[in-house]
């Protein structure tokens, strides 16, 4: 029997925009995914201090609304928990542990390929599940091709390159433009952005 094929977009989401849907839904359509979790991080390491932050109430809810009304996206609370740092490995491991039937595509950018092998346990990771990786127009095709061979090899994982457009955009983008009283229609779905003015989450300079 088959396993049902799980896309995981892992990620802060402080806050969500419309590059993470994008993402998911490529993912989604590319590797016949049966559906994608959107995975917020509960206490990431490598993002321990983040000016200005949402609350994980705030975060987890603005992935909630953004997500809404698609029947393959899903929201995961693994790793909302109050104890320790959530590390990606074991967040895998118990959930390959508790869903034994499925197989899991872990969702990146080019930019965390190139990381990769900073995360606790990369090993680990690759061991757990198949990564996809997002191509970008301003990363060198063969330069990361040749970096998820390298990968690979070394730690024995699966890599498929996600081929979707070139959204740059990033949640610090938002942020900024929210505290510069830039608009970010458009960025985020509209439930998120009247969310974000609603509760001040960034600042309290509204778009013109």
């Amino acid at each position: 029997m088959s396993k049902k094929k799980i896309g995981i977009m892992g990620g802060t989401f402080d806050p969500i925009h419309i590059g993470h849907l994008i993402l998911g839904e490529k993912a989604y359509e590319q590797f016949d995914l049966e559906k994608v979790l959107f995975l917020p991080s509960g206490n990431p390491p490598h993002k321990k201090s983040r000016p200005g932050r949402a609350t994980d109430s705030q975060r987890v809810e603005m992935v909630r609304m953004a997500i809404a009304g698609n029947a393959h996206f899903g929201l995961s609370l693994m790793e909302m928990h109050g104890q320790g740092y959530s590390y990606t490995y074991r967040t895998l491991e118990r959930m390959r542990e508790e869903h034994p039937d499925e197989e899991y595509y872990f969702i990146i950018g080019a930019d965390s390929l190139f990381t990769l092998e900073q995360w606790r346990e990369p090993g680990r990771i690759c061991q757990n599940c198949k990564i996809a990786v997002a191509v970008r127009n301003h990363t060198d095709q063969e330069t990361l091709q040749r970096e998820m061979d390298r990968i690979s090899k070394k730690y024995h994982g699966t890599f498929f390159r996600l081929d979707t457009p070139d959204v740059d955009i990033s949640s610090a983008h938002i942020r900024e433009w929210i505290l510069a009283g830039e608009t970010i229609r458009y960025y985020v779905p509209d439930p998120v952005r009247e969310f974000i003015y609603k509760d001040h989450i960034y600042g309290k300079s509204p778009e013109k």
